[in-house]
C-alpha cells in the first residue's frame, strides 16, 4: 500500500460519505413531501444547517487532502471534486439563507397580524343604545 499518511484521505472519505447520507435523506424527505407530516421541525433551518456544515467540512477536507496527497490521479480528482462540492454547497447555503429569512419574515407578519387582531377585539366601543341600569 503506497498510502502511508492516509488521515487526509480518510477524513475526506468520511466527509463525503456523511454528506451523501444526510443530504440524500433530506432529498428523500422533501421529494416525497414527508416533511409536511412533521410541522414541528423548521425545515428551512434544517436545510440551512446541513448545507452550511457540508460547505465547511468539504472545504476543510479538500484543503487537508490537497496538502497531504501523494499526487496520484485519484487524489487529485478527489481534491477537485471537493472544491467543486464546496462551491455547490455554498451556493445552496446562500439560497437556504434567503429561504430561511423569507420564512422568518412571513412568521413575524403572521404573528403581528394575530396580535393586532387580538388587541382590536379587546377594544371596547361605547354603544349609546345600551344604557346603564344605574342611571
Amino acid at each position: 500500500m503506497e498510502c502511508s499518511p492516509c488521515e487526509g484521505l480518510y477524513f475526506f472519505e468520511f466527509v463525503s460519505c456523511s454528506a451523501l447520507v444526510v443530504t440524500g435523506a433530506l432529498l428523500l424527505l422533501f421529494s416525497l413531501s414527508l416533511h409536511t407530516r412533521i410541522p414541528q421541525i423548521n425545515w428551512n433551518l434544517t436545510d440551512l444547517v446541513n448545507t452550511g456544515l457540508s460547505t465547511f467540512f468539504f472545504f476543510i477536507a479538500s484543503v487537508v487532502l490537497a496538502a497531504l496527497n501523494h499526487k496520484t490521479g485519484a487524489e487529485i480528482a478527489a481534491v477537485v471534486f471537493g472544491f467543486l462540492a464546496t462551491a455547490v454547497f455554498a451556493l445552496n447555503a446562500a439560497v437556504a439563507v434567503q429561504r430561511w429569512r423569507l420564512g422568518r419574515r412571513q412568521q413575524s407578519r403572521q404573528g403581528s397580524e394575530y396580535i393586532r387582531a387580538r388587541s382590536e377585539s379587546r377594544e371596547v366601543v361605547p354603544r349609546p343604545e345600551i344604557q346603564r341600569l344605574d342611571a
